[in-house]
């Protein structure tokens, strides 16, 4: 079993912290979908026997795209790849682009799980990140969502943005929890390179709080949520008993996926041997080369086990459930403790580890907030001496 993610680039204008591939609303939008179709059915071909647990539609804006057009997509992506009988089929959203009717038309089809991004519920906050929407639009949208049948939505806010205060993302997830979400999605603020904040920032023309400010953000929002009912189960994710999200987990469980749509990532395997693929970021190469009956891969690499390895370590440690030291050993034929006993070890000294379980190597609070330390210790671990 699978998952599948469709990658739609389409945005009405790109936020001011966003690097991901996104281009502004064109004339080949309307030619999208049937691409999109295309490289499902060139996929099946080299996957026949996959079924699809997962989907996931996301951006970009995926509702910039009519709603029959997705629903056409998610019509062949269940041909190709059967779903199962429980499939999570997701899909993001924007609220300034989405509409009662859409809506319906999208949970008529199947989407069972809508994400919006909403970010923050203070449109001064929203305009200074470079958001389309406004609170107002973001309401209307959860509105039409409950309406429409959806009984599973996450909303995306985020900390650390320009000028925000701990009160002001009190205060949005305190109006996100009112409404009672299954899911939130709390992420703090990454300035990229190359993008009109990061540059902004460098000149001095706008500000952000320090890592400190953030941190105190982060503990108290994930206070207010747990409070609330909110599970933490990955280090950014919360959920209502029963309403994690499946397709991330398979992500963070180091599974097999397919992506389709420009720049969109697959990591599978075939035979004995486990392969990461990427689609072009070129949407004119991606369309020239559908049209040539071929797949629009730009790279293709072949993953050692010991990558593998390290990868599941390094996906699995964001959990708060961690990594099962059972799923470890009946994927790699060794013992995850005797593979890495340094970095263990030394996460021991520091007092990172949580042993509430022992069937799972999992992070404490302190150590998901040091993730990134720790993943250095494991990934010093010498590849050759794994081959004595």
């Amino acid at each position: 079993m699978t998952a599948l993610y469709f990658h739609i680039p389409y945005c009405v204008q790109k936020c001011r912290y966003c690097d991901f591939c996104s281009v502004p609303w064109n004339e080949s939008a309307g030619e999208y979908s049937a691409a999109l179709q295309k490289e499902l059915s060139l996929r099946r071909e080299q996957y026949p026997k996959e079924r699809a647990g997962t989907v996931f539609f996301g951006g970009g804006t995926p509702t910039l795209l009519p709603a029959n057009d997705l629903c056409r997509v998610l019509e062949e992506a269940d041909r190709c790849f059967p779903f199962v009988s429980d499939a999570e089929i997701s899909i993001e959203c924007n609220p300034k682009t989405s509409s009662k009717e859409s809506l319906r038309t999208l949970r008529r089809a199947g989407f069972n799980r809508l994400s919006i991004g909403l970010q923050s519920t203070d449109d001064r906050l929203l305009r200074r990140i470079g958001r389309v929407h406004t609170v107002f639009d973001f309401l209307n949208t959860y509105s039409w969502a409950r309406d429409a049948g959806f009984e599973n939505i996450n909303v995306d806010l985020m900390h650390g943005l320009p000028a925000q205060t701990q009160a002001d993302y009190l205060q949005s997830l305190t109006q996100v929890i009112a409404l009672a979400p299954e899911h939130v999605s709390a992420y703090a603020l990454i300035l990229e390179e190359e993008t009109p904040l990061y540059s902004d920032v460098k000149k001095g023309l706008e500000s952000l709080s320090d890592e400190d400010a953030v941190a105190d953000m982060q503990d108290a929002g994930m206070d207010l949520l747990e409070a609330s009912g909110y599970m933490r189960y990955e280090i950014s994710n919360f959920a209502k008993p029963g309403y994690a999200c499946r397709h991330n987990l398979t992500y963070w469980n180091n599974e097999p996926y397919l992506g389709f749509g420009v720049a969109a990532h697959s990591s599978m395997p075939k035979g004995n041997r486990w392969y990461r693929f990427s689609n072009t970021e070129s949407i004119p190469t991606y369309y020239k080369r559908l049209q040539h009956n071929k797949l629009p891969e730009a790279e293709r690499i072949l993953i050692n086990t010991f990558e593998q390895m390290f990868e599941s370590v390094m996906l699995g440690l964001r959990k708060t459930e961690g990594v099962s030291l059972r799923a470890f050993s009946e994927r790699f034929g060794c013992d995850l403790e005797e593979t890495y006993p340094e970095a263990i070890e030394r996460n021991e000294r520091r007092n990172l580890w949580d042993h509430s379980d022992p069937a799972y190597l999992r992070l404490n609070r302190r150590g998901l907030d040091l993730l990134n330390m720790v993943l250095c210790d494991f990934r010093e671990r010498n590849y050759w001496d794994l081959l004595r």
